[in-house]
This record gives C-alpha cells, structure tokens and sequence, in this order.
C-alpha cells in the first residue's frame, strides 16, 4: 500500500515541456477563480453555449460537439458502448492505441487489431485491404491520430476516405494529443467520432474532454439502446438543444477557463495554431536527426509531440533532471 505523503505548500515553480498538463496562461487560470455559480442557471446556459458554438467554429466543423467534464479516456469507453454491437477493429501502434483495444475487451466486445511495431504509422491501403479481406462486418474502426507513446501522427484523413466506403461501419479518432496543434478537416474526411482532451494541445486546465459526433453516428447511438449513460450521444445532444446545458454537473471552474482559452484560439484560429506547432516541430526534428534521430517513422512524425530516439547512449534521467534544476521546467 502507497503510504500518506503530504502536499506542501512550498513546490518550486516549473514550466511544462510534456504532451500534457501543458502551461496554462495567467489570465486563463484566474477564470477558475470566479464565485460559483448553479449549473442549471442561465449563466451556465450561456457559459455552454458559447463553449460549444465556439469549439464548433475553430474545429470548423458542422457536427455535433460537447465538452463533458472527464478525461478523454471517457469516450474510449462511450464510444465503444454507443457504436459496437459486435466487432470492432483496432489499429494498435502503441501503448494508447492498445489501451483503446483494451477497454473495448473489457466491455465485451470481439476486438481484432491491425498491429503495427512500435514507431510505425497505421497505412491506409492496409486498413483497406484488411476490411476486403475479412470477413466480419466491423462496427468501428479505432485509430490514435497522434501517438504520444512513440511521436507518430497517423493519416487519419486518409483512412477516413476508406472507411467512408464502408457505410455501416464507423471511424473513431482518439485525437487527445493532436487536436488543437494540428489541423484536420473533421467533416471532409468521413470522422465519425473525434475525442481530445483539455489538458493538451488545446492549453487548458485537466478535467474535461472534447468529443465530435457525426449524425450517422448519433443515429446509430439513437437505435441502439446505447448501454452508455453518462457519455451517451443521445442524452448529452438532446438536453443541450433543449437546455443548452450539461446533462450532468459539470467542472463550471474548467469550463470558465476553457471559454477563456478558446477565445485566443480563436483569434488564432485552427489552421494558423497548427502551422505554428508545425514550425516548432519542423525544428525540433531537425535538430533531433541532426544529434540523435527521430523514433517514429520518417515522414509520420508528430507535430505535436517529439519522441526522440536515444542514440548516444546518454542518462536521460540525469540529463533531464539536471535540466530541470538548472533552467526550471519539466
């Protein structure tokens, strides 16, 4: 057993270089601090609406959105339960990837993954050819846009177009780490369901996730008697056209400081944030195959995060310890 150990009070400040928690402006972290309000007065009315209309608009997208106060490994599991009577295929190139695969096991579903070595992209050609061949009908497709445990970025677009041509069947994108920083046209590529969380590229506070639902995959949801309460597509939809609220309590704090945060990402808008998290990637990379070299497969790698391959044989602990004390970040 993990025994008591006390929050102090005194912790030195750090700024974050990891996939997330990421740094959180100022003035966003002081939205936390307004007097608390009900979540079924009309100031939460308000405060839900525009968080939803504004999400809609950065991600460009005209489908259907909430922002619910979990983690994004909420809608592994709602998506899963809403969707899948049966089959599911995952594509697995890492350790979130498996655990998306893991958590359909665990709910009872027949999983089959299409399994790539660690640092290799999902292909699309291979998704086709793995759907021609088999023959189960699958009810969803999984795939990780951004793999943050080996630095690959999937072409989830492409993979999209060939699902689309499978209409039964629907595609689910675990984009916690990718959305926000890099740009992906949500509608145009046959996304049925695309999840992220706060706490990463989108530079909030933890604790609510994201979650795009295509109307086919509504409809789905509605038809099938979904066995998800509190992620069900149906309920959450429904009380927002009806309310303009949350189904259940939500983290009102979180949600004051994401209304915040998505302004500036507003103003900067989806494609002009990713090509800025493109030009920092860009020279990353370049320096990280210049000294050592890159873990995921060339061409595929991340935008949003570097995983470098360690190849001089150097302590990364103590490197990243020493750098930690001597500049303050993690």
């Amino acid at each position: 057993m993990t025994e008591k150990r006390e929050y102090k009070d005194d912790y030195p400040e750090k700024k974050l270089y990891i996939p997330g928690p990421t740094e959180v402006r100022d003035d966003v972290i002081q939205e936390m601090c307004q007097p608390m309000f009900g979540h079924r007065m009309d100031r939460m009315t308000d405060l839900y609406t525009t968080i939803v209309e504004d999400t809609k608009e950065f991600l460009g997208t005209d489908n259907n959105l909430m922002v619910l106060t979990a983690s994004g490994t909420e809608f592994w599991e709602a998506s899963t339960l809403n969707l899948v009577d049966e089959n599911i295929l995952c594509t697995t190139c890492g350790s979130f990837s498996e655990r998306h695969a893991n958590v359909a096991e665990r709910l009872g579903k027949n999983v089959d993954r299409l399994e790539y070595e660690w640092g290799q992209a999902v292909k699309p050609e291979d998704v086709r050819e793995y759907l021609e061949q088999s023959d189960k009908h699958y009810d969803v497709v999984s795939c990780v846009m951004n793999e943050s445990s080996t630095g690959v970025r999937n072409p989830i677009e492409e993979i999209g177009d060939v699902i689309a041509e499978y209409p039964d069947t629907y595609f689910v994108v675990d984009a916690v780490s990718a959305l926000g920083g890099d740009y992906v046209d949500i509608d145009e590529h046959n996304i049925d369901v695309i999840f992220a969380s706060s706490q990463k590229a989108f530079a909030m506070p933890p604790g609510v996730a994201v979650c795009v639902v295509s109307d086919d995959a509504y409809d789905r949801e509605v038809s099938k008697d979904s066995a998800s309460w509190y992620g069900g597509f149906q309920r959450a939809f429904d009380y927002y056209d009806r309310k303009g609220q949350t189904h259940s309590t939500p983290a009102i704090p979180i949600m004051l400081a994401y209304r915040k945060q998505m302004k500036y990402m507003l103003e900067e808008g989806h494609k002009g944030r990713s090509d800025r998290h493109r030009e920092m990637a860009e020279y990353t990379q370049e320096w990280a195959y210049e000294h050592f070299d890159m873990f995921p497969e060339e061409g595929y790698e991340s935008q949003t995060v570097a995983c470098i391959e360690n190849t001089q044989g150097i302590d990364v602990a103590a490197t990243i310890e020493g750098v930690s004390e001597k500049y303050d970040f993690t």
